[in-house]
């Protein structure tokens, strides 16, 4: 007879280790763009671009971008008012890439056109291990600074997808 109840509780711990097992997270990253814009630029030689890279995944590297809006986009930095071209950005696990004002950047140079207010710029983020993510890029006043985000608060949210 003990044998009888020792196996359903085996059979309950098996399927619970299981389902735990299920349930962890995956360590292939998952990334989601949004809060992207443009800053309409003054002149029609460069640009700037700012978003938020969310990752409920393992780890990941933004290794550039890309737009037929401009020759190339690089990757920039900004510290102690320095800004420094960066060949790519860390994206953590479970984390998040804050591309804002005043710190990390997209550079769109030799534009060959110049966007307005109220356009829409599509630009290619391409990830090392997620492939590519084509983002949306509302273009928006010159003087545009949206509100500090939060990983718990609302972002705006902007069209984008991943195409492999």
């Amino acid at each position: 007879m003990r044998r009888a109840t020792l196996a359903p509780a085996a059979i309950a711990l098996a399927a619970g280790l299981t389902l735990t097992a299920c349930s962890s997270k995956s360590p292939e990253p998952h990334v989601k763009v949004d809060g992207a814009f443009m800053p309409a630029p003054p002149t029609g030689e460069m640009a700037a671009g700012f978003f938020v890279v969310h990752n409920d995944g393992g780890a990941d590297t933004l290794t550039s971008a890309s737009s037929t809006i401009a020759e190339q986009v690089t990757l920039h930095t900004t510290k102690g008012g320095e800004m420094t071209q960066k060949s790519s950005f860390a994206v953590p696990a479970d984390g998040e890439l804050d591309f804002a004002r005043g710190g990390n950047h997209l550079m769109f140079e030799g534009l060959k056109r110049r966007p307005e207010e109220g356009d829409k710029v599509e630009v290619k983020l391409h990830f090392a291990k997620s492939g590519t993510v084509t983002v949306t890029f509302p273009v928006k006043a010159a003087t545009y600074d949206p509100a500090p985000h939060s990983s718990h608060g609302p972002h705006p949210s902007h069209e984008s997808h991943t195409s492999q």
